[in-house]
């Protein structure tokens, strides 16, 4: 396995970390409504749903910029470090987004983007 799969393997799975720290000490949880509960939370636990839901919704970007450079035959050390440039970028945007830094978050994201586009320009 490449250090850029087991990139798109953590990322997979990092999604579930916001959750849990959205979900942390599970004050009034109902697990049979789990997203009408998290609809009506607010601080660090409103900011770490959402990031749950943009770190989803950045995966296919990552996972297609991941697998297309290798399908073309990007230099594999450039991929691994691009990969592993956003993976960094996308826990530095949890942190940032639990914290409640916004300028920061925002800095952080489009480093992570930047690191996703500048993978098919490796081809």
């Amino acid at each position: 396995m490449t250090i850029a799969y087991a990139c798109i393997l953590f990322m997979g799975l990092f999604p579930y970390v916001a959750a849990g720290i959205a979900k942390k000490g599970f004050e009034g949880y109902d697990n049979s409504m789990p997203r009408q509960w998290l609809a009506k939370q607010t601080g660090f636990r409103a900011r770490a749903n959402a990031a749950q839901a943009n770190l989803f919704e950045s995966l296919p970007f990552f996972f297609a910029a991941v697998i297309i450079a290798h399908i073309a035959n990007a230099p594999q050390v450039r991929i691994d470090l691009l990969a592993i440039g956003f993976v960094v970028a996308r826990i530095a945007y949890l942190v940032c987004y639990v914290a409640n830094w916004p300028t920061t978050r925002s800095i952080v994201w489009l480093a992570g983007i930047a690191c996703v586009v500048a993978m098919f320009f490796q081809i």
